[in-house]
């Protein structure tokens, strides 16, 4: 029965826009930060860690030297920017495969000792071929994720389309209610009732001026274990009002089918903070004080008997439920402790 509210909040912007962000956020955190993280390239040396910069500049050292072209050199002493002369001064001290003689050499022609002292030299941007990357993102992962928050999209479509076809579905015209007891084809072994006069409820259904925003048939068959009917409640505009509905709440015995002795009906208005519930049941739970304690916790307590009408009221909707037909069941079970068929009929005014 918390499908109403889930149907409320998914309808409320004020709870789906802030959800939403979350979940944007969420899945750009992973995608920007774990499947597709971002990578650089082509940096200059002076963006290298300290020992790197080190093996560059005797690279560009001994390349310089050993073709004896000046622009190399300069063009190394450039990228290196103001870690130039910390740089030489390491490599003066480690100088590895160089000799001092091409230190000497590099120097004089990059200047020695003063960064400022080198000369602007416009070096022609070469064109370097693009390396692969070395870590791509990850297709796999990011396609399980897609799938997944596509198939989490169309599950919620699914389930707001279904309840709202259900709801239409369900409803019905005064016209097609059962003429009479006989109209209903239900097994001629069970116990049968049925309501004896017109009451109130056909009264307010034959009234034009009162006719009700909503109305509903909803039929219980002994062997349906996950019985639990529920209806949207829409005005004539789709301005959606709340919903309604009537499912198991106990049974007797063990085994299957369930025996099914007391059922809940209730309602849920979205301008009220609670649910109503009332529970209608068998006259052996009428009967049986321990049946009825546990009941009395989940609602006001209602005798099934033919004809007999249940009014469940809210902040702003009024239901009438009324049973068109029930029959209890025979078998291994006290007698009249459950229902071989339970019919009722709701229909929902706004108050």
């Amino acid at each position: 029965m918390d499908s109403e509210k889930l149907n409320a909040w998914l309808k409320d912007f004020r709870i789906t826009l802030p959800v939403g962000v979350v979940i944007g956020l969420i899945l750009g955190l992973v995608i920007g930060w774990g499947i597709w993280p971002v990578q650089w390239t082509d940096l200059a040396p002076y963006h290298l860690r300290a020992d790197l910069r080190e093996d560059y500049l005797r690279t560009a050292i001994y390349t310089s030297t050993l073709e004896g072209d000046a622009s190399i050199a300069l063009k190394a002493w450039s990228e290196l920017g103001d870690t130039a002369e910390e740089t030489l001064a390491v490599v003066r001290n480690r100088p590895g495969f160089l000799s001092e003689a091409q230190i000497n050499s590099f120097v004089g022609v990059v200047g020695a000792g003063a960064v400022e002292a080198v000369p602007e030299v416009e070096v022609e941007p070469e064109e370097v071929e693009s390396q692969e990357e070395t870590a791509g993102p990850n297709w796999l992962l990011l396609g399980a994720l897609c799938i997944g928050l596509v198939a989490v999209i169309a599950g919620v479509v699914f389930f707001v389309v279904m309840r709202s076809r259900n709801a239409r579905t369900g409803q019905y015209e005064p016209s097609d209610l059962p003429s009479s007891p006989d109209d209903v084809d239900f097994d001629e072994d069970a116990m049968r009732f049925a309501p004896e006069q017109r009451g109130v409820f056909e009264e307010l259904l034959a009234d034009e001026h009162t006719q009700p925003v909503a109305q509903f048939m909803t039929t219980y068959m002994v062997g349906d274990d996950l019985y639990d009917d529920s209806f949207s409640i829409d005005t004539p505009t789709g301005e959606f009002l709340g919903e309604c509905g009537v499912g198991i709440s106990e049974t007797v015995g063990v085994g299957e089918p369930k025996r099914v002795t007391a059922f809940e009906i209730w309602l849920f208005d979205k301008n009220d903070i609670q649910t109503v519930t009332k529970v209608i049941m068998s006259e052996h739970a009428h009967d049986d004080d321990k049946l009825r304690m546990r009941l009395e916790s989940k609602g006001e307590l209602v005798l099934a008997e033919p004809g007999k009408q249940i009014l469940l009221e809210t902040a702003t909707l009024q239901l009438e439920a009324r049973i068109i037909d029930m029959a209890y069941g025979e078998g291994a079970a006290p007698d009249l402790s459950f229902f071989e068929r339970l019919t009722l009929e709701l229909a929902i005014w706004p108050k």
